[in-house]
């Protein structure tokens, strides 16, 4: 996100600031009674949720783009993102906007991605939710696979890609994370995950 920070207001300035903690995130900011969204992120939620896109006055020479969704049912809006394979960073008021002086302090609380997802209403109960991660290290894989809902965890040690294969097949998760040298493994993830419909992190 590249914007002139000079000339922001303070509370935007937060935003800007929270935001480049978590940049490969779609960042939620509690304002009110209401989850606000500014810049790409407000153009991005916009479109993939079919919300109405606005601005705010920022103390830029242009209104930022901004959307938001309402904080009772940010769940529903929230799994939408998730399903469509973004990533969420929930930040919330944490003091009282009566005591607070100045600016009241936001902070991330949490991150939802699809592997991390544990709203009942957002997973399909017959069957689990994994986030599985690989390191490839000399050649050989190691796995670790877990259920974030049921607690369920399991790893173990591949020798090649056909058995790596064999165990994303049988696992089918929604969300893979994988270590800088996998792309020396040979395998295509990106090609895998285009066709079995899981998201990666690298």
């Amino acid at each position: 996100m590249s914007i002139d920070i000079k000339g922001l207001t303070p509370m935007m300035q937060h935003y800007i600031d929270t935001k480049a903690l978590h940049p490969d995130c779609i960042l939620f900011y509690r304002l009110g009674d209401f989850y606000e969204m500014f810049f790409e992120d407000a153009i991005t939620a916009s479109r993939e949720l079919e919300i109405t896109l606005t601005g705010k006055s920022c103390g830029l020479k242009e209104r930022a783009p901004m959307c938001g969704v309402p904080y009772h049912a940010v769940d529903a809006y929230l799994n939408r993102l998730v399903s469509k394979g973004y990533k969420v960073a929930i930040a919330e008021q944490v003091e009282d906007a009566k005591v607070a002086k100045g600016l009241v302090k936001r902070e991330v609380v949490r991150i939802v991605t699809p592997g991390t997802n544990l709203d009942l209403m957002a997973l399909d109960e017959t069957k689990n939710n994994y986030l599985m991660a690989i390191v490839y290290v000399g050649g050989r894989f190691g796995i670790s696979v877990v259920d974030v809902s049921t607690g369920e965890y399991l790893v173990t040690e591949l020798p090649d890609n056909g058995k790596l294969l064999d165990e994303i097949h049988r696992f089918m998760p929604s969300e893979i994370i994988c270590n800088e040298t996998f792309s020396m493994s040979g395998l295509d993830l990106i090609e895998l995950q285009e066709r079995l419909g899981f998201q990666c992190i690298r």
